[in-house]
C-alpha cells in the first residue's frame, strides 16, 4: 500500500524511542464554506490541530463566529489581500518591494490588528506570506510589526523571527491543480521523518478534491496516536524548549 514507507519510518522512530512532530497549515481562509467544514471535520475526527492562514482584507465576523466551536484551531495572518503586485516577469508576490516598504508594513500591521480583534486568543502572531514569498527586508521588520514567527514552504532558514515552515504540499499547482499522487505524498512525508524533526503539511481547503480528501483521511488515521509522531499546533511547537527558538542570522 502507498502508506507503507510512512508506516515503516514511524515504526523505526518509535522503536528507537524517537518521535517527529507534525503540524497542519491551511491557506487562503476567508469565510465559512462547505469546503472549510469538510476540512475542519476531517481534522477534528482525529483531533488534529489546524492552523488557518486567513486573508485579513476579505474576512470578517462570519468566520470568527464559525470558529468559536473549533477549540483546536489557530488563526494566522496570510498577508493582507493576497494580491499580486509583482511585474509580469516575476513570480507572484504580495510581500515584495514592488510598492513602498511603508505601504507593505502598513498592510501587515492592519492585517494583524484586524485578525487580533476578530479572533482574540485564537490569533497566533505568525505571518504566512501569500505564495510563500516575502522580501528579506520585510522579514527583518516583522518583530517591530508584532509578528513573532514566519511560515513559508521548504527548509527553514536563519531569519529575524523564528521560522516554522511547511514541507509537504498536497496540491499539484503546476499540473492538474488537484490532489497530488498520494504515493508521492506518503513517500515525501516518510523521508522527512527524522528524530526530533518537524514536518508541516500544507493544504488549501477551497481547492481540495476527492484525492486530497482521501489522502488527508488516510494520513490523519495513520498518524493519530502513533508513538512515532505527534500532531501539534504551531504555537505548541514554537513554545517547545526543544525547538530552535533563535534562528537569527
Amino acid at each position: 500500500m502507498t502508506e507503507r514507507l510512512l508506516i515503516e519510518a514511524l515504526d523505526k522512530l518509535a522503536s528507537n524511542g524517537n518521535c517527529v512532530d507534525l503540524w497542519l497549515r491551511d491557506d487562503d481562509c476567508i469565510e465559512p464554506t462547505e469546503a472549510l467544514d469538510a476540512f475542519l471535520g476531517a481534522a477534528a475526527r482525529q483531533k488534529i490541530p489546524a492552523t488557518l492562514a486567513v486573508i485579513p482584507a476579505h474576512t470578517g465576523e462570519a468566520l470568527a463566529k464559525r470558529l468559536e466551536s473549533e477549540p483546536g484551531v489557530l488563526v494566522t495572518v496570510h498577508g493582507w489581500s493576497h494580491e499580486n503586485h509583482a511585474p509580469a516577469s516575476v513570480k507572484k508576490r504580495e510581500l515584495g518591494l514592488d510598492r513602498p516598504v511603508e505601504v507593505v508594513e502598513g498592510n501587515l500591521r492592519a492585517g494583524l490588528e484586524k485578525l487580533t480583534r476578530l479572533h482574540e486568543v485564537r490569533l497566533f502572531p505568525m505571518l504566512v506570506p501569500p505564495w510563500n514569498r516575502i522580501d528579506a527586508t520585510l522579514i527583518e521588520r516583522l518583530p517591530g510589526l508584532g509578528f513573532n514567527a514566519l511560515s513559508t514552504f521548504g527548509p527553514e532558514k536563519p531569519a529575524a523571527v523564528t521560522m516554522l515552515n511547511t514541507h509537504v504540499d498536497v496540491i499539484d499547482w503546476h499540473g492538474t491543480r488537484g490532489g497530488r499522487d498520494p504515493e508521492l505524498l506518503f513517500a515525501e512525508t516518510a523521508a522527512l521523518c527524522l528524530p526530533g524533526g518537524v514536518i508541516g503539511v500544507l493544504t488549501h481547503h477551497l481547492v481540495h478534491d476527492d484525492v486530497v480528501a482521501d489522502f488527508l483521511d488516510r494520513l490523519f488515521s495513520l498518524t493519530a496516536g502513533h508513538p512515532g509522531c505527534r500532531w501539534r499546533s504551531a504555537a505548541d511547537i514554537l513554545a517547545s524548549p526543544a525547538f530552535p527558538a533563535d534562528q537569527e542570522a
